[in-house]
């Protein structure tokens, strides 16, 4: 005998809280940009409409360019040292005799719960080049002679950026790298023991082969958390020649500061392509094999 399923209409009832919001709050401000990257608004008069005007200054704006040159500089110099760091770590604290392990995740994983502008407001003190400790540390240690200042030279702070945001994110990125090794069954490292492999050659063979879906989920969400830097940098300053202004900090200082509203929602989407095509970079170089 067939059981009768209920098909009751109340179940739309209780999803649709989540719907309406995200309509209110999400759908209806994303089509508004929209609407507003194709006109003139300065968030007082009336938008006036321009057609693509405002997507053909995007492509001849040479601080656009400057502002994914610095944020892919960042990237880079924060997510090697991010994700290598991480891998390490989780390696270690996911062997069975190492004592305290819980202890050490929860204190690597603490600076990912502090807020970006608390890290960038305290970087920024540690490095100031007159108060800051860091130059007082390598003072007395006599490595300089007169204070360094960090943030006049464009390396130096993009160097500075990076280091926040790898200090930040490498904690959660071991936890998410300790749960891929905890999914490998324990029964092919036991196989490898008996067949006499070697640590190295465990980790070379067995290892990195199946951390490949841990590798792609870290790199795709550091690329679109990564193209996204605004808090830390903003927080630090943009440098010398602007050389720390990410993506984000332009579409703030242009829309928010400039009154440019039109422009900087055509940002908005320029720098909404720009991550979505190095994620599909990202997910086709590292794209599994069956």
């Amino acid at each position: 005998m067939k059981t009768k399923i209920n098909k009751s209409n109340y179940g739309y009832l209780f999803i649709s809280p989540f719907f309406i919001g995200f309509t209110i709050f999400g759908l209806v401000p994303i089509l508004y940009t929209l609407y507003l990257s194709f006109t003139k608004w300065d968030g007082f008069d009336d938008p006036v409409f321009l057609g693509i005007a405002n997507y053909e200054r995007i492509l001849q704006d040479s601080f656009f360019y400057q502002a994914i040159g610095n944020t892919l500089i960042i990237w880079l110099m924060s997510i090697i040292p991010q994700l290598t760091i991480a891998l390490i770590l989780a390696m270690i604290l996911n062997e069975k005799f190492i004592r305290g392990k819980h202890f050490f995740r929860a204190v690597y994983f603490f600076p990912h719960i502090i807020t970006p502008v608390t890290l960038g407001v305290m970087f920024s003190l540690m490095f100031d080049w007159q108060t800051g400790s860091i130059n007082k540390i390598i003072m007395a240690m006599g490595l300089v002679d007169d204070p360094v200042n960090w943030f006049n030279h464009p390396w130096l702070a993009r160097m500075i950026v990076a280091g926040v945001i790898c200090w930040q994110y490498f904690g959660y990125n071991m936890i998410v790298f300790i749960a891929g090794l905890q999914s490998i069954p324990s029964e092919v490292y036991e196989a490898a023991e008996v067949d006499g492999a070697t640590k190295f050659q465990t980790a070379l063979r067995i290892t990195f082969p199946m951390l490949r879906p841990v590798f792609l989920f870290t790199l795709i969400t550091s690329v679109i958390g990564g193209l996204q830097l605004f808090d830390a940098p903003l927080m630090l300053g943009s440098g010398p020649g602007n050389a720390t202004r990410t993506m984000a900090m332009y579409l703030y200082e242009t829309a928010f500061l400039n009154f440019d509203y039109s422009y900087g929602a055509t940002i908005a989407y320029a720098i909404f392509i720009v991550i979505m095509l190095f994620s599909l970079i990202t997910a086709r170089a590292a794209r599994l094999k069956d």
